[in-house]
């Protein structure tokens, strides 16, 4: 008697820990997420797997040398091998190829893979890409295919903002984003710049000098976002607020309560560490704002096809 064949899982997530999304999490979510590599003094470590967020700010702090790094074409090629023996298709969800060649890279890697692997750049880093994880997970939980949830991830692309406050520009000046006189009189004048991305390079937004004048500024930030470029969406309860920082929750549960007390109406996701290779770039004490589009929050069990 032949053996029965084994029935296929229909679409597996995967996407990297730039997301914030940690091991344990992930398991719970049933996603995938690649540790992203970087070196620390020549050496290299997993995030999450060979070294925790204590010691890696530790090393940070005492001078280290740190350089991001992206999973090699065998490390993907491998893994998608290895998953593709149980599930029908993946969705790949790297971060913005705004910021890193990897979705790119993954590109090219997933046309060997005859359409099973599809690679969504829908720009989002960090919290945002954790905010299309979430967007994805519901989509195939409602029977949507492969690629009608990379194409609408990538269609709501330019619908996510994120800033953040740097609490030093120690680490801005070490990574060659600005340079030492800046640096030093910047940290003179004890200046917090705000930077803001969706998608692209992170840019010079604004300037503060204070930790509280920052988070005033965020919160008008937010509040002008949701009022202007994402109003209809907010007025629909599909804007996303979320929080993250770098060893600095006290600042960071404080800013959450200033924007619920100025918008009401908002829907705050999380406060969470923001990954390793981020926080590598911008170091301790940092604030991440962010606004996310999310039209699964509350929403019927429609899927993508019906709706259209």
């Amino acid at each position: 008697m032949s053996k029965r064949r084994k029935r296929m899982k229909k679409i597996k997530i995967i996407t990297d820990s730039n997301s914030g999304i940690s091991q344990e999490e992930a398991k719970k979510l049933k996603v995938f997420v690649i540790p992203m590599p970087f070196t620390i003094d020549g050496e290299e470590y997993l995030e999450d797997i060979n070294i925790t967020q204590e010691e890696f700010y530790h090393k940070l702090k005492d001078g280290a040398d740190v350089h991001t790094s992206q999973p090699s074409q065998i490390y993907l090629e491998e893994l998608w091998k290895t998953i593709l023996e149980d599930y029908e298709q993946i969705i790949y969800i790297p971060m913005s190829s705004g910021l890193s060649s990897t979705c790119e890279n993954a590109k090219q890697y997933a046309k060997a893979f005859g359409g099973r692997v599809h690679v969504v750049d829908n720009r989002r880093i960090s919290v945002t890409l954790r905010e299309s994880v979430m967007e994805a997970i519901e989509l195939v939980k409602r029977g949507n295919s492969a690629q009608q949830i990379k194409e609408y991830l990538e269609s709501t692309a330019d619908k996510s903002s994120i800033h953040i406050m740097v609490a030093s520009l120690k680490y801005l000046k070490k990574g060659g984003r600005i340079s030492p006189a800046t640096a030093a009189i910047g940290s003179l004048l004890n200046i917090k710049p705000i930077l803001h991305s969706q998608g692209g390079q992170f840019e010079k937004e604004a300037m503060t000098l204070s930790v509280a004048q920052a988070k005033k500024k965020l919160v008008s930030i937010i509040k002008s976002e949701l009022e202007t470029i994402f109003k209809d969406e907010y007025a629909e309860g599909k804007m996303m607020v979320s929080i993250a920082h770098t060893q600095n929750e006290k600042e960071a549960k404080e800013l959450k309560h200033a924007i619920a007390k100025a918008l009401p109406n908002a829907v705050i996701r999380f406060i969470n560490p923001l990954s390793l290779s981020v926080a590598c770039h911008i170091g301790p004490g940092s604030l991440a704002c962010a606004l996310s589009l999310n039209n699964y929050h509350k929403r019927g069990k429609e899927t993508l096809a019906e709706q259209e």
